[in-house]
Parts: C-alpha cells; structure tokens; sequence
C-alpha cells in the first residue's frame, strides 16, 4: 500500500518537488541544519525587502503564497502560518535594526545551509532550478506534517 505522502510517478507535483529536493538531504545532520536555517533564511530575506519597505515584504509572502496554493493547500495553509508569524516578528523589531540583524541572521543561515551540503556531499538542490529556493520551505513544513500524520 503507497502511503498518502510517499512520491510515486503519478504523485501531485508537489510530492514530485520535494522527493526531487529530498535527494540532497537525506543525511540526518543535513536534514536538521535545513529544519533550522531555511526558516531562518526566509525570516532574513523576509527581513531585507522589509527594510526597503514592509509592504515589498508583504507583496512578497503573498507572490511566494499564490505559488504555495497552486501546489498543496494544506502545506500552503501551513506557509501562511509560518509567514505570518515572521512578518509579525520583523513588525516587532525596531526599524533601525531589520537590515543589520536581518544580513547577519542570512549570512549565518546561508553558511549553515552550506555546511550541511558538505556534511551530504551534495550540492543544493536550487542550483540545478530556482524554483527550488521556494520548495526548501515547503520540504522543511513536510518533514513536520508528516511527523504529525498531516497529508499534503
């Protein structure tokens, strides 16, 4: 019996993306050093449009969402969640600070990203197809909604 999150050649293209993904993060160190930089890196980017103006944060999430609708509502529903809380989060940080702790926190999450790859002894999986900067959420979200029994 195929379980409802395993990808198989008929999947939706949204388990395609993430088996795609999943490729290059199987080693567990890998897949933890992801569970924590790639939220951090969408906070920080988040963080960099917001110090142009909060608005292009927002128009941003919103674009990223859209995209998110069109592969899995649940995941989707779970991404607006997420992205929620970290505009909220940047709303709380004093204005003067967004840029600063926002391209600390993004170089930090990017060296993290990097360092896991080594540790997998694969390259990203974003260097093959862009789109894949958008799936790494997604990916992180899966790993917990499928601990949590969620279909996507």
């Amino acid at each position: 019996m195929i379980q409802p999150n395993a990808p198989t050649a008929s999947s939706r293209p949204i388990h395609r993306l993430i088996a795609i993904y999943a490729e290059s993060h199987r080693h567990p160190v890998n897949e933890v050093i992801h569970c924590v930089c790639v939220p951090a890196i969408v906070l920080s980017a988040l963080g960099l449009f917001w110090a142009i103006h909060a608005a292009l944060a927002c128009a941003l999430a919103i674009a990223a969402l859209l995209y998110y609708f069109s592969l899995s509502i649940p995941l989707a529903v779970g991404m607006v969640m997420m992205l929620a809380a970290m505009l909220g989060i940047l709303a709380l940080i004093p204005p003067g600070a967004v840029l600063s702790s926002s391209l600390v926190l993004f170089v930090l999450a990017w060296i993290g990203q990097f360092i896991g790859h080594k540790i997998e002894g694969k390259k990203p999986s974003f260097f093959d197809d862009l789109k894949f900067l958008l799936i790494g959420p997604l990916f992180v979200l899966s790993l917990l909604y499928r601990r949590c029994g969620i279909a996507f």
